[in-house]
């Protein structure tokens, strides 16, 4: 009995060093997965974490191929068993799944499950996940003992949960942060660079009649000062390119940028996107770059108490839309260099971009691009 309970333990802790190896949120419910797969024998494993809809914001599993996802298609949303767990949250152990009155239907490419066992992932009160396991491969299908082992894999993995998302809301952080450093070093960089180029011309054109070949000189070094702050713009675009847009596309990126910010802020930062077609990458550069310009205007100077950001796509047409209940402003009144970037971006990319405010009556930044 001994010999049998330090060989489970040791199960267990060998499928929780396998998770806390990983640091990245996707990597630690992909290991948890196989690990709880591997640690009860089943065929069918996969977890679920909830989203604030009471649905399910991701969902990996194993067990299945890539063909039989596709053919299954979307996520699991709120039906069936694994809606009633998410409303519950407390364990499920059945012999078969199909006969309890909870269960309601499968895709007609699911696989059929029959003995089921299903336990949360929790921080205190609050469900982080569900795992679930389907289809023992020894018979009989899962026992108490099973459920009692799952369960204490899940209070471990729901340390390493926790600790992926600290990780990666660090990393958003320390990502922000070296924005803002490259945003301050270009600031500095090219601002030095085009207060040179209009001095120089400056000079040159007092130049051109008395002193033609000094004129001529001071246009050369206008070329030069040029072509310097051209280069370093494009250094400092290529090192400010997310690796998040190469991941994840434009909307996800973007949804993850408003939550961090509606974490820091207190603000409330809202996000809404429809579906989107595949984009091309200067274009997802230069709307993610034009929302993240408005949305740190309207954080910093507008005095909003809600910020709302949507993507939209209709008639061959993208329109981003950061919209605030901030002060305003005189659309006469001059707002520095950032509306003036804003808006080259969105040209860049053959855009336009508006600007709707009046004082008292919040700020609405507006882009649209044909895609």
């Amino acid at each position: 009995m001994t010999s049998d309970r330090d060989e489970i333990l040791q199960a267990v802790s060998s499928a929780v060093l396998a998770v806390t190896r990983h640091l990245s949120v996707r990597e630690v419910l992909q290991v948890i997965v196989r690990s709880a797969q591997r640690l009860l024998d089943a065929r069918y494993a996969a977890l679920g974490v909830p989203d604030d809809d009471g649905s399910f914001a991701e969902f990996v599993a194993e067990g299945l191929t890539d063909k039989q996802w596709d053919a299954i298609g979307p996520l699991p949303r709120q039906h069936g068993m694994l809606g009633a767990m998410l409303r519950d949250g407390t364990p499920v152990r059945l012999p078969d799944l199909r006969a309890d009155p909870r269960f309601e239907w499968w895709p007609k490419a699911h696989p059929v499950m029959k003995d089921f066992l299903g336990v949360p992932i929790r921080d205190g009160e609050r469900v982080l996940g569900i795992i679930f396991l389907a289809n023992k491969r020894t018979c009989g299908g899962f026992t108490r003992e099973d459920q009692e082992l799952l369960t204490l894999f899940a209070a471990h993995a729901a340390i390493a949960l926790i600790n992926a998302r600290l990780y990666e809301r660090g990393r958003e952080l320390a990502m922000l942060e070296e924005r803002n450093r490259m945003a301050r070093e270009l600031h500095d960089a090219v601002t030095q660079k085009l207060f040179s180029l209009r001095l120089t011309a400056q000079a040159a054109a007092t130049m051109l009649d008395k002193a033609p070949e000094q004129a001529a000189a001071e246009l050369d070094r206008v070329q030069r000062l040029a072509g310097e702050a051209l280069s370093e713009l494009r250094a400092v675009i290529v090192e400010l390119r997310p690796a998040e847009l190469d991941h994840h596309g434009l909307a996800e990126t973007l949804r993850k940028h408003v939550r961090m910010l509606d974490r820091l802020h207190p603000a409330q930062v809202t996000f809404e996107c429809a579906e989107l077609p595949a984009l091309d990458p200067a274009v997802e550069v230069a709307v993610l770059r034009v929302a993240q310009e408005a949305l740190h205007n309207a954080l910093r100077h507008s005095g909003a108490g809600t910020v709302s950001v949507s993507l939209a796509f209709a008639g061959s047409r993208l329109t981003l839309s950061v919209r605030d209940d901030g002060d305003g402003f005189e659309q006469t009144e001059s707002r520095g260099l950032g509306l003036v970037s804003m808006r080259d971006r969105a040209e860049s990319v053959g855009g336009e971009m508006s600007v709707e405010s009046v004082p008292g009556g919040g700020t609405t930044v507006r882009v649209e691009v044909g895609v």
